[in-house]
């Protein structure tokens, strides 16, 4: 039997990831941040997708990065669900920004397979427009998994990981590294282009 065909009923039931040639075939969906946009290939999240946002501590501003996209898809029927977030969301703060709360699911756990576990479950499930999760521990293999089932579950996935993760290799389709002195984002790997060079100044409210 050849790879080609092999593989056929692996990818017809998206338990591949599949690759794309070209930034154009690559969907996407709007930050809700222009500057952010323009900077990325695929002009926004990569959809069905792996984001890996790396942080230099927690609270620096990264769900605010979120919140226009939150406050999108909870205008659908599709829930957004946090996996044992390191705190609670700021309900006024997340109202204010647009956020329907009644479709935000949070999922709390102290075991961090069991969050990966959740986490892996609810991407693949097909029902979710995003999953957040916070995994204090998480190997290629593990975010690979994930991505995969971003893919067949067509959900936008986005893990909060350490900064320091960011010399380990990743399977995500984007990775975003926040710096706070000064406060902006930076590119560290993007599907579909080539990473840029400067980075997207970005001011962020802590208190969100």
């Amino acid at each position: 039997m050849s790879a080609a065909r092999a593989l056929a009923p692996l990818l017809a039931d998206r338990q591949l990831w599949q690759g794309r040639a070209a930034p154009t075939d690559i969907p996407a969906q709007p930050t809700g941040w222009p500057e952010l946009d323009a900077a990325l290939p695929a002009s926004g999240w990569p959809d069905a997708a792996l984001t890996e946002i790396l942080l230099p501590a927690d609270g620096v501003g990264e769900l605010q990065l979120l919140l226009p996209t939150l406050a999108r898809l909870t205008q659908t029927d599709r829930p957004i669900v946090l996996i044992a977030p390191p705190y609670p969301p700021c309900v006024a703060g997340w109202r204010c920004a647009g956020v329907d709360m009644r479709q935000v699911e949070i999922v709390s756990t102290a075991d961090d397979k069991y969050a990966l576990w959740a986490t892996e479950q609810c991407l693949r499930a097909g029902c979710c427009a995003a999953v957040l999760a916070w995994p204090r521990q998480a190997d290629d293999r593990s975010l690979r998994r994930l991505q995969v089932a971003a893919d067949s579950g067509r959900a936008l996935a986005f893990v909060f990981r350490d900064r320091a993760c960011a010399a380990q290799a990743s399977p995500a389709a984007l990775r975003l590294e926040i710096e706070i002195a000064p406060p902006r984002l930076r590119v560290r790997k993007c599907r579909g282009g080539p990473i840029p060079a400067s980075a997207v100044p970005f001011h962020f409210d802590r208190e969100r």
